[in-house]
């Protein structure tokens, strides 16, 4: 069983990959998982539906990450907790989340769930 580390703002969760250090932990804000359990509420989506992380190839401008709610734990996915939130994602995906800082943002410019990946970076100036 992994432990999960709390913080004033974030929640820390081990991605249970073998090797891997605690910068390699998958991090949630607090706010984000208000946030989550919030939308969850407001849209009756069910107690036991988890929250499903996924990764694509953005090109050259890092990786592309999405969100949403799923019933289902396929063969090939992991399952973390965050506190009282499931989260499932793909084995492959696992690996691209790790060091990964999802949060929630609103601001001047507008609102909305952002991954801080540090160690993306932008090769080229295409806009893929």
């Amino acid at each position: 069983m992994s432990e999960v580390l709390e913080n004033v703002d974030f929640v820390k969760v081990p991605t249970m990959i073998t090797g891997t250090e605690e910068q390699d932990e998958f991090i949630i804000s607090n706010n984000a998982l208000g946030i989550i359990e919030q939308i969850k509420v407001e849209n009756e989506i069910p107690a036991d539906f988890k929250l499903r992380i996924s990764t694509s190839s953005g090109g050259c401008s890092g990786m592309n990450y999405s969100l949403g709610f799923d019933s289902e734990v396929n063969e090939n996915d992991v399952v973390l907790n965050a506190g009282n939130l499931s989260i499932v994602t793909d084995d492959h995906s696992l690996f691209y989340i790790q060091g990964v800082t999802l949060d929630y943002v609103d601001g001047p410019s507008g609102s909305g769930f952002v991954f801080n990946n540090p160690t993306n970076s932008h090769t080229c100036g295409c806009s893929h």
